[in-house]
């Protein structure tokens, strides 16, 4: 596969017609994902591991780790879908106030920062120009020999879309930004998990636990100032988590195969060993973090999207820090990716745990993501999607 490079150059606004679309639907959900500290605030974190699996054919801002630099927020796997019952053009530009966008496919036609830069702060942006919209199309789309998440988001009833030469079901993109995030939890000295909502009305949120294998969540409901609760009972499945989110997806205004296809995507994820907080973030907090705009202006536009704290329990503290003090990297690794963050947390405390060698060089450890090799640029198409 050829890659085309994105010359270096100063971001120049859309200049499309300020007119509505009448016959265009645009749904969009996506992930905010980020790590509380012991007073329930985001913390500037890095992860251990790379990003998720991403195919070979999507686009990166430069050749390093953009998200091996530390930042609050991890804003993964957004994605735009368009629905029209008549073939149509759009542009699309997303700004990213305090941060970078680190992947994207198909190309864009402009980003900023220029290629090649990873400092963030001065407001990161991505545009496609003339996307052209085709609904009936043949589904043809880049494929990987590898497996990757990236292709669960095709399943929805979604238009064929085509930015330049590439064509997909979506617009796609991800990155990484500095912004405050309005959930704060905390435990309190009485073991009762703390959650403050500092911002909007959060309508639907779940804290889940994984310890072992055997999980939990509690479910709550128009979240506003701060309500205190025990930890969940170690006592249900997944199943009834992945439900109760997906009809909270619906909810907040995506078709049921976009609710299915964000958690299938994400379901390795979401579940793994930990206790994380799951809530619908408010539309106005989108907006404000990640503004949106499509020329012409389509007939409705959804954003949903699932912020994701991650909290170190009481439980999970005394496993990590055993583990630390004997080296025990197999216990590290289940942790994944926010094992770095929660040794760090636990090491900056006073009379902090004097980790062996093995362990400090498993933190030290940020392995680079090794790219899977293209096979071909078009996979067969969807034939289903009844």
């Amino acid at each position: 596969m050829v890659f085309r490079a994105i010359a270096a150059m100063a971001f120049v606004p859309l200049l499309a017609a300020q007119t509505r679309q009448s016959g265009l639907t645009v749904h969009e959900w996506g992930t905010f994902t980020s790590v509380a500290d012991e007073a329930g605030d985001a913390v500037r974190w890095v992860s251990l591991r790379p990003p998720a699996d991403l195919p070979c054919f999507v686009y990166h801002l430069n050749s390093m780790c953009v998200k091996c630099n530390q930042a609050r927020v991890r804003m993964e796997t957004p994605v735009l879908y368009f629905y029209s019952a008549q073939p149509a053009t759009a542009s699309v530009y997303v700004k990213l106030p305090s941060g970078v966008i680190s992947e994207w496919y198909p190309q864009a036609s402009r980003t900023w920062p220029a290629k090649g830069q990873t400092t963030y702060g001065n407001e990161g942006a991505i545009a496609w120009d003339r996307v052209e919209i085709a609904p009936g199309a043949p589904e043809i789309f880049p494929v990987t020999d590898e497996t990757s998440h990236y292709y669960a988001a095709r399943e929805t009833d979604a238009a064929p879309l085509r930015a330049g030469a590439e064509a997909e079901k979506l617009l796609f993109y991800r990155g990484i930004a500095d912004f405050e995030v309005p959930l704060h939890p905390r435990f309190r000295v009485d073991g009762k998990l703390e959650l403050s909502n500092g911002g909007e009305l959060i309508q639907f949120a779940i804290v889940f636990e994984n310890r072992g294998g055997k999980a939990g969540y509690r479910l709550l409901r128009d979240l506003a100032g701060t309500v205190a609760l025990d930890p969940p009972a170690l006592t249900s499945a997944e199943q009834p988590v992945q439900e109760e989110l997906a009809a909270a997806l619906r909810a907040g205004g995506l078709y049921e195969k976009e609710a299915a296809a964000m958690i299938a995507t994400w379901r390795d994820s979401w579940f793994e060993e930990g206790m994380r907080i799951f809530y619908v973030v408010p539309r106005k907090e989108v907006d404000r973090v990640l503004p949106l705009r499509i020329e012409p202006t389509p007939a409705a536009i959804e954003r949903v999207f699932v912020g994701r704290m991650e909290v170190l329990s009481p439980a999970m503290r005394e496993t990590i820090a055993t583990a630390m003090a004997a080296g025990d990297t197999a216990t590290l690794q289940r942790f994944g990716r926010f094992a770095r963050p929660f040794c760090d947390q636990i090491l900056h405390q006073p009379g902090k745990i004097r980790v062996a060698a093995e362990a400090a060089r498993f933190l030290a450890r940020a392995e680079p993501a090794s790219p899977p090799l293209c096979r071909s640029e078009t996979a067969p198409p969807v034939t289903d999607q009844k």
